[in-house]
């Protein structure tokens, strides 16, 4: 275990656990954090788990906590490692069970005191336009060919159905297609779970805001994302699904002969891993891709759908109901980069689990429109609260391989919180606060409680601080859409 005498200050926010704290670490752990923020790391396993990830093969320079980091399977949430190509290794754990959870943000040209009175109709139209819920399917259903399309088109394949423009695909990460995703590598029983799931939002703490940007920091970077102080946006948060966490079911279940086969010895078998030059290792790559597009593909359509509420809802009341996309980018993803290590510049694969991109001005993956400012950064609150957007450093590229925190963090986990919180009485309590609620469980909404969160307000400044990823707005919710 590791305790608070091992871990040393090395900047306001940064902190630090040496190489030689354990004997199998091959780099030092690093921790983006405040004293309180750090107190709550260490009541969990997530610092140990950190601790875990600085031994695997082929692991460069350092591996990182974000500030919002807290205990998860194998790798902490909030975590970022880095494997050096060829030898170092992928892990199923380093993504997470839901690849490509990310994050969509809509704009409109809409103000709070133009929607505030359809606000009932518009947070019914999207709830009954985005389904919702564990399980739950939609209107779309795949046959195996154009699950395949799916699998290895991304975005593309929405657009090739009516789903999404150019600008849209244009504002999201990688274009909304990872190249290199193979179908093949995607088991039947994860096509199955997937094949009726592109266009739904599920359940757990994905969601759908109608949002007010209450406070501009930054105002040429909001400019130039098309954000301004009273304006109507969106966010929807969600991931892969089913067939998502069937991949990473699936590869954890095959790796855990691979570890044998390759002699990898882990402290902990949750770590399960595979060179990247192996087999094993390439087999994983390609249906971890396949599932981030499906991923991009499913948050892509459920833009649809919110345009298609937006019109119902609001036609001919505002002035212009039309939605329009600032970006999307994930947070469960291993990512092939070049980045410098000690004045090299190498190619590794970038674990971020529960941490997102943060690329700095004039990075060629940045769309043109906004490459001299940044990327934008997209980091939700929890239910209720703020939510951010940043926008990417040069810092970041320095220091946390293009990486940031990606949400509030839990501080408690879902089993805790529906003890605590009984969900009709938030759900009142929302509502109070002009907040209008539509969701398919009481109890659902009882684990997504605030409280069960870190400060997301907190966590941000860590990384403001830290000159990673920058303020650029702060956005209140009026509308919230769950499972």
């Amino acid at each position: 275990m590791v305790d608070s005498r091992a871990i040393k200050r090395i900047d306001k926010y940064l902190y630090e656990i040496d190489a030689s704290f354990r004997d199998d670490m091959r780099v030092p752990a690093r921790l983006y954090t405040d004293p309180e923020l750090l107190e709550h790391a260490l009541g969990d396993a997530s610092v140990d788990q950190l601790v875990n990830t600085a031994t695997l093969p082929g692991v460069v320079k350092y591996v990182l906590a974000m500030p919002d980091i807290h205990q998860g399977y194998g790798f902490p949430i909030g975590g970022v490692v880095a494997t050096q190509l060829p030898d170092g290794i992928i892990s199923p754990g380093g993504v997470g069970y839901d690849i490509n959870c990310g994050v969509r943000l809509l704009g409109t040209h809409i103000s709070e005191e133009e929607v505030r009175p359809y606000l009932d109709e518009l947070a019914t139209a999207i709830y009954n336009h985005c389904p919702s819920g564990v399980g739950k399917g939609g209107e779309i259903k795949l046959k195996t060919g154009e699950l395949d399309r799916v699998l290895e088109e991304g975005s593309r394949w929405a657009k090739s159905r009516g789903f999404a423009t150019d600008e849209d695909l244009e504002r999201t990460e990688v274009g909304g297609c990872l190249e290199g995703a193979d179908a093949g590598a995607v088991s039947a029983k994860a096509k199955e779970r997937g094949h009726d799931q592109v266009g739904t939002l599920g359940a757990g703490n994905h969601f759908i805001e109608v949002d007010v940007v209450r406070d501009i920091y930054d105002e040429e970077a909001a400019q130039r994302f098309g954000l301004f102080a009273g304006q109507i946006a969106v966010q929807i948060h969600c991931g892969s699904r089913g067939l998502g966490h069937q991949v990473c079911t699936d590869y954890v279940q095959r790796f855990q002969q691979a570890v044998q086969k390759y002699g990898i010895r882990l402290p902990d078998r949750e770590l399960v891993c595979a060179p990247l030059n192996s087999p094993d290792g390439q087999a994983y790559l390609a249906a971890m891709k396949a599932a981030a597009n499906y991923a991009f593909a499913n948050r892509q359509v459920l833009a649809h759908h919110v345009r298609r509420a937006f019109e119902e809802a609001l036609s001919g009341k505002v002035r212009n109901p039309y939605v329009f996309q600032v970006y999307d980018v994930g947070h469960n993803m291993a990512k092939i980069e070049q980045h410098e290590v000690d004045g090299e510049r190498i190619t590794v694969c970038v674990h971020r689990k529960g941490a997102t991109r943060a690329f700095g001005p004039y990075h060629p993956d940045i769309p043109s429109a906004y490459r001299d400012v940044g990327q934008p950064v997209l980091v939700p609150g929890s239910m209720g609260t703020a939510s951010w957007v940043l926008r990417g450093t040069e810092e970041a590229m320095r220091q946390t391989f293009g990486s940031t925190c990606h949400g509030a963090g839990r501080a408690m986990s879902r089993t805790q919180a529906k003890k605590k919180v009984w969900g009709g009485e938030l759900r009142e309590q929302l509502e109070g606060q002009g907040i209008r609620v539509r969701a398919g469980s009481m109890s659902g909404l009882a684990e997504e409680a605030p409280s069960a969160y870190k400060d997301v307000d907190r966590v941000v400044e860590v990384m403001h601080g830290s000159g990673i990823a920058t303020k650029v707005a702060r956005l209140v919710p009026i509308a919230i859409i769950k499972g």
